[in-house]
């Protein structure tokens, strides 16, 4: 699928055909956005913009340092969009070709961000000059849709304390939970420094335009912070575990205690019983009310080891 937004007087309005290339100015078309493409959409882009497009096993095939690339007709860049699914995130990537002052977008899945930007676009067209705008655009709403993940993240952990704080379901599981939100953590924080470590090369290039350079440090300030708050998340996640496993080791503790304890308790009468339990003569033997004595014996001596026991504050 593709979609073509281009300039008629004073509005944008858009065409999804590749067809509509040849009525087209390159300098009046802002955005070309590929959404898993034909290979005759693809190949009409790259004729019209002059520029071969990286493949989708090309692009992911990118180390995360080398995300930026610039020819000597194009800019190419990729990134991650992070989407929220169950208990994790998973990772969609997007490639970015600016040639001149046109954005080419190339993804696989549909993204409501993206749908939602296209909509505005087509609403507000003055607050977008260029193919630039849009691409600094998509940027700025990337980074507001990290720092609500991370904010979402922070909650999260604010009540996993709280369940700690009133002993709620401390176990196995819980712990569980909490690494995964480790994971959660770390996922979105990989992918806020990716846009990080983009801005940083973009404001290296002398091809994208000076008016756009305050955005640019804005938005670099924005991912400071939220690499900051993702850190400071991680670190309390950090804190819960030991809690957590404190607390079950505290609990394991617990009943290994009381195992002991009747261990103890039931030694000497276990003594006890193993006399009497022998083939030999022994004291109060043919007495018919023996094994109450004997019984009686047990249970003092069990009273008097737990009496001990207290009186050195070992329960």
């Amino acid at each position: 699928m593709i979609n073509i937004f281009y300039r008629l007087g004073g509005k944008v309005d858009y065409c999804q055909s590749e067809t509509e290339f040849a009525k087209l100015v390159r300098e009046d078309v802002l955005w070309i956005d590929l959404l898993d493409p034909t290979g005759e959409e693809k190949r009409a882009t790259e004729r019209f913009l002059g520029t071969e497009i990286q493949s989708r096993a090309q692009a992911e095939e990118i180390e995360s340092s080398s995300r930026f690339s610039e020819s000597d007709t194009a800019i190419f860049a990729n990134t991650n969009y992070l989407t929220p699914s169950d208990d994790e995130y998973i990772s969609s990537p997007v490639s970015f070709i600016l040639v001149g002052n046109t954005l080419t977008t190339l993804r696989e899945v549909p993204l409501r961000s993206i749908t939602s930007l296209q909509q505005k676009l087509c609403a507000k067209p003055s607050l977008f000059p260029g193919g630039w705008s849009v691409f600094v655009a998509m940027l700025d709403q990337r980074v507001d849709l990290d720092a609500d993940m991370v904010e979402i993240l922070g909650k999260d952990t604010a009540r996993f304390t709280k369940r700690i704080n009133q002993q709620e379901d401390i176990n196995e599981d819980f712990l569980l939970d909490i690494n995964q939100l480790q994971e959660n953590t770390m996922v979105v924080r990989e992918n806020v420094v990716d846009k990080q470590r983009l801005i940083s090369n973009i404001l290296k290039s002398d091809r994208y335009p000076e008016s756009l350079e305050p955005r640019l440090n804005v938005l670099l300030q924005d991912i400071a912070s939220l690499i900051n708050h993702a850190n400071f998340n991680f670190e309390r996640l950090e804190y819960l575990q030991d809690t957590v496993l404190g607390l079950i080791n505290l609990d394991q503790n617990r009943i290994m205690k009381i195992f002991t304890i009747i261990s103890l308790l039931i030694m000497p009468a276990t003594l006890v019983a193993s006399f009497y339990g022998m083939n030999v003569k022994l004291p109060l033997d043919g007495l018919n009310l023996a094994w109450l004595l004997i019984i009686g014996v047990m249970a003092l001596l069990a009273f008097a080891l737990w009496f001990a026991f207290k009186k050195k504050k070992m329960l």
